[in-house]
This record gives C-alpha cells, structure tokens and sequence, in this order.
C-alpha cells in the first residue's frame, strides 16, 4: 500500500496551482491504452468540466516533461508518452485533478479502475494532510530562504569592498616601494 502511494506521489504535479495527473500515467495505472482514457473524456464531456479536466498547453507540457526527466521518473519517455506510431504524442496530454480520477472511474467501471482510484484518493488526501501538518514548517524554510538570500548579498557587498580596499593598499605599497628605489639611487624627493 505504502508503495502503491509513493509511486501515485510521484506522478502527481502541479499545474496551474492545480495538482494533477496525466491520462498517460492514469493509463498506465489502470492498465489500459492512454487512448482508453481520452475516449472516455470524449464520449463523456458533460462529466469533464474544466474544473475536473484540462488539456496542457505546450509550454506546460515542454515544462512537465523537462521536469520529469530531470526527476529520471522518465524510464522511457518515448515508449511511456507513444500513442501514435509516428513515434510520439500527435496531441498535448490531458490531465486530471482529483475529482477528475474518480470521475474517470465512474466511467471506465472496472475492479482495477476502482481500486487505483481508491489508492489515488488516498494519496491525494495524504498528501492534503501533510501539506496542512507540515504550512508552518514550509514558511520558516521560506523565511531561512529569505534571509539566506539577503545575508549573500550583504557578504557579495563586503567581499567587493574588502577587496578594492586590498587592491588600493597594494597600490599604495608599490607607490612606497618605488619611491624608496628611487631615494636609494640618490634621488631625493622633495620634502617639506
């Protein structure tokens, strides 16, 4: 069960400020075609309002699937992402909130629907509690962040200065040095 919740954890995203998941990864734990589930969307569109179910742009896709590859959740993007035999997507993916699954669920109407549903609205609310336990923890590593920020500013600020001063030093030395070499071979400055 544990696992079942890790693995559903990871395809969750947020887009939008919504969190959702794609047909492709709904598709691939209801163990059937990605094409299933759109068809589903198709044959059913008073059952997928916008609220429920949204087509991503190409930017958000583009976006979605760099920050899967870089999470390495891709194994194999192009085999995982394939409904067409020209070798990739032909459409932008679709993605569902929570209330979008169940409603899928509804309409495919199959015991492993149902049970991947059940263990998807169990993550979506576990999910739900740890973010509700865990809002004040979030905000102090905000604020740490912040002030984080702001201290390597003030250092970027003092090393800069520091090191014109060192600079201005240096310069002043080798004014000295030159003036000495110069007294030594028998010129002498003008003093007052």
């Amino acid at each position: 069960m544990q696992k079942d919740m890790v693995q559903i954890q990871t395809k969750i995203h947020n887009i939008r400020g919504v969190d959702v998941m794609l047909d492709s990864d709904i598709a691939l734990l209801y163990g059937v075609e990605t094409k299933r589930i759109n068809e589903a969307v198709k044959n059913n569109p008073d059952k997928f309002p916008l609220d429920l179910m949204f087509e991503l742009s190409g930017d958000e896709w583009e976006s979605l699937r760099s920050k899967i590859s870089t999470l390495n959740e891709e194994q194999d993007l192009k085999s995982k992402f394939s409904t067409s035999s020209w070798g990739g997507r032909r459409k932008l993916p679709k993605v569902f909130t929570e209330q979008g699954v169940y409603m899928l669920a509804t309409v495919l109407k199959s015991q492993k629907a149902t049970e991947t549903t059940l263990a998807i609205m169990r993550t979506f609310a576990k999910m739900r509690q740890y973010l509700a336990d865990n809002g004040d923890l979030y905000k102090q590593i905000s604020e740490l962040k912040a002030e984080v920020i702001k201290n390597q500013e003030w250092t970027k600020e003092k090393l800069i200065a520091t090191a014109d001063a060192i600079t201005i030093l240096e310069e002043m030395i080798l004014e000295i040095r030159a003036a000495k070499e110069v007294e030594s071979i028998g010129f002498l400055r003008d003093r007052q």
